[in-house]
């Protein structure tokens, strides 16, 4: 039986390692050969986890490998398999920090990008849109990442504004639009211009015909969804005279959006909504608002909901976070979260942190806690400082072998179990508790 070829032999190498001729994908087999050069930096412990010690500058070399037939195939004739390729390079993104590497590549990223979402079809412009948020995110804000932004921002404004264009990618280039212009932008002009940009797609919301049960639903709720979360993005790094103005302007209308019939509408302007009260108060210590009897009996509602024809799922879901919402308006309180990544904590104590966090793991996915631990950007958002710098003994010490993980989970699971069903005994004496 014949040896297989080795990928990196020198038929498939020219001069200098750089690859040539690569082999593009069939229609058929795009995404399969997608899913098989991607499962290696799907999740970056998977290089690492209880196994030999490898090769790092190997490894990074045959991953650099792979990214470079993908940007190539970005260019390919066949739809399918752009996609797949947009799709890798999102899934490489997403999971490792590729700075030096993009940062020689960007233009032809961008490029690429570019011709996607101008000539490409719907799945293929939400696919570019989604690298092209994790393109300035792996750059940062910088001078390199306002040159994509120039680039991208008026083809991206042009998809949104596009009635003819798909609601998916619309969608996808409104989140796209939102999240670079946070990242890239210093410039006071182009931010108003971007969330005037948005507020032209979600105020549209404002003005659906109501009937008795209250706004509408309709095929365009998705892309007005995306649209208010993105400008709601942008509106915790305006200024604080623009943040009065458009406090003035939107919050006497949201509430609205609390009787639309899709949840994630209400949920969106819900958050929404709590989210201005808290820089309003901000601004002003003595916010008054005057139709707060009414607005906070529509939350109280929305808490309590207990209508039998939503799903149990959403009624659950809603009421969690109009609860939240609720405790924001009426008390001026936020219920503080935890986040672990490594060695560190961080604590989400306040909305436009929350929505902060929220856009980001989105579009990050699970490489959010790898991110958070070494992407200076991310880490500069959240005020967590330079990366903690962490040697091999020290992470060797750290980590937990599978086996003891395996006793940890079991020994818990049997006490979770025990305590349960002492719970659920009906033999067990309730009254104590009285």
């Amino acid at each position: 039986m014949p040896k297989p070829k080795k990928r990196g032999s020198n038929h498939q190498r020219g001069a200098g390692g750089q690859p040539r001729n690569v082999q593009p994908f069939s229609d058929e087999d795009a995404s399969i050969e997608t899913m098989s050069h991607c499962s290696g930096f799907s999740d970056p412990a998977s290089f690492t986890e209880d196994g030999p010690e490898v090769d790092e500058e190997a490894t990074q070399d045959d991953l650099e490998y792979k990214l470079k037939g993908f940007i190539d195939l970005t260019l390919d004739k066949s739809a399918k398999t752009r996609q797949a390729a947009l799709e890798s390079l999102k899934s490489a993104f997403s999971s490792k920090i590729l700075y030096e590497f993009i940062m020689e590549r960007r233009m032809t990223l961008t490029d690429s990008i570019e011709r996607c979402i101008k000539k490409g079809k719907s799945d293929e412009q939400c696919a570019a849109a989604g690298l092209a948020c994790l393109l300035c995110v792996q750059m940062g804000s910088g001078i390199e990442s306002e040159e994509i932004f120039k680039t991208l921002g008026p083809v991206l404004k042009k998809i949104v504004c596009d009635g003819t264009a798909s609601i998916q990618a619309r969608q996808a280039c409104a989140t796209c639009l939102g999240i670079c212009c946070f990242i890239v932008t210093d410039d006071i002009t182009e931010l108003y211009s971007t969330m005037e940009c948005l507020e032209n797609i979600f105020t549209k919301a404002y003005q659906r015909d109501r009937d008795t049960n209250g706004v509408s639903s309709t095929h365009n709720t998705v892309l007005h969804i995306s649209a208010l979360l993105a400008w709601t993005l942008l509106l915790t790094i305006c200024p604080m005279n623009e943040v009065k103005k458009k406090i003035e302007m939107h919050l006497h209308k949201l509430p609205s959006l609390l009787s639309c019939d899709d949840l994630n509408m209400r949920i969106a302007a819900g958050e929404t909504l709590a989210l201005l009260f808290e820089l309003a108060r901000e601004t002003d210590a003595d916010f008054f608002y005057e139709d707060m009897d009414l607005l906070t009996e529509k939350l109280r509602a929305l808490a309590t909901d207990g209508n039998k024809h939503r799903a149990k799922v959403d009624k659950r879901k809603q009421r969690s976070v109009f609860r939240d919402v609720l405790r924001a308006v009426e008390e001026r309180d936020f219920p503080t979260e935890m986040v672990k990544f490594g060695p560190e904590r961080m604590y989400i104590d306040c909305w436009v942190k929350k929505q902060t966090y929220d856009t980001f793991k989105e579009i990050l996915g699970s490489g959010m806690q790898y991110h958070l631990q070494s992407n200076d950007f991310l880490r500069n958002v959240f005020e967590l400082g330079p990366p903690v710098m962490l040697d091999a003994a020290t992470l060797k010490t750290m980590k937990i072998s599978r086996f003891e993980r395996h006793l940890y989970n079991s020994a818990a699971f049997k006490a979770r179990t025990k305590a349960r069903s002492k719970c659920r005994d009906k033999r067990a004496d309730v009254g104590e508790f009285f």
